[in-house]
């Protein structure tokens, strides 16, 4: 099993970086070449979700990202807000179902639980990494 973990400031700019490298590692864990598209545009939709999170709450924590690949490639997109508090933001949850709904146009296998987004593909082979 290999784990690549990702840590951005919760900036737009790192978005890319984010969709880039879980680009690479997919492939790298053999998910198939038609669904490479569809990992970078998830990836992109929920490392986004969570900045959008931190920078409508004022958080200053990372955004965390977790790829693996024992099994299938799997993604877990990891927000610091917990959401416990009283406060009515609903442009906020509006958002969220948006990013939510994009997300199930992308991804089969997604659970979204509060700030974790979790998302995954089969793999086709395995490759060693080196």
């Amino acid at each position: 099993m290999s784990t690549v973990r990702l840590a951005f400031s919760a900036a737009p700019q790192y978005v890319r970086t984010a969709r880039l490298v879980a680009a690479a590692v997919a492939r790298r864990a053999g998910v198939a070449d038609d669904l490479l598209h569809d990992v970078r545009l998830a990836m992109g939709e929920a490392c986004g979700r969570a900045v959008a999170r931190h920078q409508r709450h004022e958080l200053d924590a990372l955004v965390q990202v977790e790829m693996t690949d024992d099994g299938p490639y799997t993604v877990r997109v990891t927000d610091a807000y917990d959401g416990g508090g009283s406060d009515n933001d609903d442009d906020g949850d509006a958002a969220d179902q948006m990013a939510e709904t994009v997300l199930a146009g992308l991804v089969d296998d997604l659970t979204v639980d509060g700030g974790e987004v979790r998302m995954s593909w089969p793999v086709r082979r395995r490759l060693a990494w080196r």
